[in-house]
């Protein structure tokens, strides 16, 4: 992918070396700790504390100190800086690739949306808070509607390479562009009325709408991925079938079979990698995003 000396977004906030402080008023919710409760002892529960402990051990990551994190809440947190902290160049890299990524997805999203709302990068290292809580790296590159940010710890591109299998700059592209599909979808009113769902449909039923929500991100990634190309021509040969393997890789039934040996679809919540794959591709190949209406259909 040819992307030195493109165009970089301001929109960026560089956090690396900071960590959050504790959560305000010095403890965890009682309606978060409910909440959690009833999530431990449900099937899906049990699946989830078992994959949480699987990634944990994969990636060296404290399970307790995920779960904490999930507990912590977010918003008006302060943040210490490490004194120790020199990002290395390759980081350093990776940052600015980022940056660039994320200028053409204003490029392009600005031309086809009217009105667009640009969203703010937020690199971090280690664990970061969002309005939507706090969150380790373990987490994984996410958006946070609540702030309009997406946060990526750039330690996760190297998690993609090495223990996902799923290397190269335009699968990195793709991650990035997918948070900034959920970041459309929250511009759209997609994910308010997602929203308003939780707790008066059944888990099963949830997850199916989360699944289409995912999916549609990949679209729209795809479609930023078309319109890109269509302007820069940046893409070189390979490039495409490495956002297709990165997609492939995150699929809920790869995943769960890597960790648990098990595959459980009801409690998929962002699709298998042949959806994720399709999509993706859908996006890329038609450019058009009337055709990506990923709740108006069965055939998913």
């Amino acid at each position: 992918m040819k992307w030195e000396g493109k165009r970089r977004s301001s929109n960026v906030e560089d956090r690396r070396g900071q960590r959050g402080g504790g959560m305000r008023g010095g403890g965890f919710s009682p309606l978060l700790i409910g909440s959690l409760i009833k999530i431990l002892f449900s099937k899906t529960g049990l699946v989830i504390i078992g994959i949480v402990i699987a990634f944990s051990v994969v990636t060296g990551t404290n399970p307790l100190s995920f779960l904490g994190d999930f507990l912590g809440g977010g918003g008006g947190q302060g943040f210490t800086t490490e004194s120790n902290y020199t990002p290395s160049a390759e980081e350093d890299r990776l940052a600015a690739f980022s940056e660039t990524i994320l200028a053409d997805t204003e490029d392009v999203w600005n031309k086809l949306l009217e009105s667009y709302r640009e969203p703010t990068l937020v690199l971090f290292s280690g664990q970061v808070s969002s309005a939507c809580g706090s969150a380790s790296s373990a987490t994984g590159p996410f958006y946070c509607p609540g702030d309009e940010r997406l946060y990526i710890d750039l330690s996760f591109f190297k998690e993609m390479e090495v223990k996902l299998n799923a290397p190269g700059d335009f699968a990195q592209a793709y991650v990035i562009a997918h948070e900034v599909g959920h970041h459309i979808q929250k511009l759209m009113g997609i994910t308010a009325k997602l929203d308003r769902l939780r707790g008066q449909v059944s888990e099963k039923e949830y997850n199916q709408y989360s699944v289409r929500l995912e999916l549609q991100a990949d679209f729209l990634a795809g479609v930023w991925a078309h319109h890109s190309q269509k302007s820069k021509g940046w893409m070189e040969k390979g490039d495409l079938e490495e956002a297709l393997n990165a997609a492939n890789a995150i699929g809920d039934d790869r995943l769960q079979k890597q960790i648990s040996g098990r595959v459980i679809p009801d409690s998929f919540t962002h699709g298998t990698s042949a959806q994720r794959m399709r999509w993706f591709k859908k996006g890329f190949d038609t450019g058009d995003l009337t055709q990506g209406d990923t709740f108006a259909t069965d055939d998913l």
